[in-house]
């Protein structure tokens, strides 16, 4: 296998980083058939739902779709739970920094905050605040973030629903890690796109 020559960075030439270059363009490329590997660990994650952490993840992005979320949203969905499995003390910062060169800023922001947002459901029942979201009130994507929770993530731990397959998702996974990293075309700063397009999600329901 080439490699480079030397064994320290100061020593390096030019040569050398442009090879190691095409090897990280290489390698960032198959980023998300990595990801979909993680992503089946779920499957054994943290226990005590009804449904596994995979499922759980499968249904958020589910009900985007069939909401006829954009491939942005329906992505941030699938993977908004990835990081249970090496840092759930953190889980959502650690995938919103997984999806922060891909997605729009709008959509990472909200996988960055949901943890947050998700506490209005339980956090009462443990002694906590419920309302800590309140804290981004003044954030331009406070009702998406909220949304996102309510219609998507909050409500997927359901054993009866029907989730589609995991492999399903395959080309939107790939088209989304496949763009050019940190494109402000893709990032778009401020702008805001409905979590919900009834008329796609029509079309989407008569082609299922």
């Amino acid at each position: 296998m080439q490699t480079v020559k030397f064994r320290k960075l100061a020593d390096g030439d030019r040569e050398d980083y442009e090879f190691l270059e095409d090897c990280e363009i290489t390698y960032a490329s198959q980023v998300g058939a990595r990801l979909l590997e993680t992503l089946k660990k779920l499957e054994t994650a943290m226990s005590g739902f009804q449904v596994t952490r995979l499922e759980h993840c499968l249904q958020t992005a589910t009900r985007a779709w069939r909401d006829g979320a954009d491939s942005d949203w329906v992505v941030s969905a699938l993977l908004h739970d990835i990081g249970d499995i090496h840092s759930p003390y953190d889980h959502d910062e650690y995938a919103a920094l997984i999806l922060r060169p891909f997605v729009r800023e709008q959509c990472c922001w909200t996988v960055a905050k949901h943890g947050d947002f998700q506490k209005l459901y339980y956090a009462e029942q443990m002694g906590k605040d419920p309302n800590v979201r309140e804290k981004y009130r003044d954030n331009p994507y406070f009702d998406d973030c909220a949304m996102f929770c309510e219609r998507w993530d909050q409500q997927a731990f359901d054993p009866e629903y029907q989730s589609l397959p995991l492999e399903f998702f395959r080309p939107l996974v790939t088209e989304v890690f496949a763009r050019a990293p940190y494109d402000k075309a893709v990032i778009r700063p401020g702008a805001r796109v409905p979590l919900v397009d009834k008329s796609l999600a029509q079309s989407r329901l008569q082609a299922a």
